[in-house]
């Protein structure tokens, strides 16, 4: 047994070859603690430990389980994340959303310090997740799953993040990445309806959503049927709950606050006809594949 013949289990299988090499590569990273590097310097993967790999293979192959979930974990953004069949695999796309996201949050703070320099604040009006550092952000997650996108921007941010999901099964994956990550303190997560359990006086610098998009009638496939319908699939041929975050954000965004998406295909623009009433500045951005992937504005009035 070796890796190209294990990479062939997965081909025959019907995995796109690319593919199929990249999950090979995770597995002996899983199993075998075997990198690329070790690969290049001629190495060799224990062969028991090569068995795993190959038993895990087969199982990939005849299930078509997506392979992050039989290893109990997704790469995103730098960190591992723990991934179950009850919140959604993070996908490379919705790296171009946290991405902006990161860089939006940067340039706030930015703001923040140059306007109390010359004003010479101390601190700013009391918010209910004010952290009494003037130039921190908050940030709500909306459908946070297993809490990646709240999670990466709160540790490669200074902001503070509220992650909501109505799935008490995915937010029990969230707070072990959190914890994982160590930023409990600045993550948090709640169960909410939406903004069900949003309070009134609690004001963002940001809400931000990968909601479920796809229309019910789509056809899957055999890997997406083993993640969760109540993330993927919307109402109004996907576009129940962009509609419904779009009414109801202005309530929760401070003045000049950032709503931002990421997009299904083909949904750009109506989700930016939905936004025009009460956002400006709306930035439509695409993927590496030319996809209008991720929308944002900012709140007018």
């Amino acid at each position: 047994m070796n890796i190209q013949t294990i990479t062939k289990i997965l081909t025959n299988a019907g995995i796109e070859e690319n593919e199929a090499k990249i999950e090979v590569k995770m597995l002996l990273e899983h199993f075998c603690n075997f990198t690329e590097k070790d690969h290049i310097m001629g190495a060799k993967p224990d062969e028991e430990k090569l068995k795993l790999v190959e038993g895990t293979a087969i199982l990939r192959a005849k299930t078509r389980k997506p392979i992050q979930y039989i290893i109990g974990k997704a790469y995103f953004m730098g960190e591992y994340f723990k991934v179950t069949p009850d919140v959604l695999i993070p996908r490379d796309e919705t790296e171009i959303l946290v991405r902006k996201a990161i860089e939006i949050i940067r340039k706030k703070n930015e703001e923040s310090h140059a306007e109390v320099d010359l004003d010479k604040q101390n601190k700013l009006a009391a918010q209910p997740m004010s952290t009494g550092n003037v130039s921190t952000c908050t940030a709500l997650d909306i459908g946070t799953g297993s809490g990646c996108i709240a999670c990466t921007i709160a540790k490669q941010t200074d902001a503070y993040v509220l992650g909501v999901d109505v799935s008490s099964d995915a937010l029990r994956i969230a707070l072990d990445n959190v914890t994982k990550l160590g930023i409990n303190n600045r993550a948090v997560f709640r169960k909410s309806d939406l903004f069900s359990k949003v309070r009134e006086e609690e004001k963002f610098d940001l809400i931000i959503s990968n909601p479920p998009y796809i229309p019910a009638d789509f056809e899957f496939e055999p890997e997406v049927l083993h993640e969760p319908k109540l993330a993927l699939i919307a109402g109004e041929n996907g576009l129940e709950f962009y509609r419904k975050i779009v009414e109801q954000a202005p309530r929760f965004l401070k003045p000049n606050g950032w709503l931002m998406f990421e997009l299904g295909i083909g949904e750009a623009q109506a989700v930016k006809s939905f936004m025009e009433k009460d956002f400006k500045d709306i930035k439509i951005e695409k993927d590496l594949a030319g996809i209008e992937r991720i929308i944002y504005g900012t709140k007018a009035g």
